[in-house]
């Protein structure tokens, strides 16, 4: 059995990122979304989500640009106060401790303690109701050099702790369950002797 439920967002866990902009130190600002994803492989695009009454909604909208920067555990603590303050009121990157470094494609900063950190320019914007969605194309990755094997060079998030929101809470990510493509991999024979 199943209940019948009023219309709502259940598309849960969802990745709570970090969202860093402004053009200059002076207006630089921080803000939780949870409203986020990937919308294309080519370009490169994804969005976020964000309500009009928010402190950055005008900064994005004037500026064009912003950096998604992923959490982990240890950012757990500045990801939600940055989600229920205003930067209106804080300098976020100061009452966090976060250090703002200069990106390479945009004039938005990104999260120096972030595992990764997207950058984005908008290319569209789209009224849908409480949220306005940002379309954007991803200009450039920036990754942690300390999330890198030096041997196999394979980049190793799972390390960092990312977190995820779900109802109201945060989560670290769990086990590994599968691969991409492990359900129709053809299973190898054992050698024989």
């Amino acid at each position: 059995m199943k209940q019948s439920w009023k219309p709502g967002t259940m598309i849960y866990p969802l990745p709570a990122v970090l969202v860093s902009c402004g053009a200059t130190a002076e207006e630089y600002n921080l803000f939780t979304v949870a409203w986020t994803g990937t919308v294309c492989t080519n370009p490169p695009m994804c969005y976020i989500s964000v309500r009009p009454e928010r402190h950055s909604y005008e900064i994005i909208k004037r500026t064009g640009e912003f950096v998604i920067n992923l959490t982990t555990a240890s950012l757990a603590r500045a990801t939600d106060w940055c989600g229920v303050r205003s930067g209106r009121d804080y300098d976020k990157f100061a009452e966090m401790g976060l250090t703002p470094m200069s990106a390479v494609e945009v004039s938005a900063p990104v999260v120096a303690e972030s595992p990764v950190s997207i950058e984005c320019r908008v290319k569209q914007i789209l009224p849908l109701g409480s949220h306005d969605m940002f379309i954007a194309e991803v200009v450039n990755v920036l990754v942690s050099e300390e999330y890198i094997d030096p041997e196999s060079g394979k980049f190793d998030l799972r390390r960092a702790e990312p977190i995820t929101y779900c109802h109201g809470e945060y989560f670290r990510l769990g086990d590994v369950i599968g691969h991409f493509g492990w359900s129709v991999r053809k299973k190898r024979k054992p050698k024989s002797k």
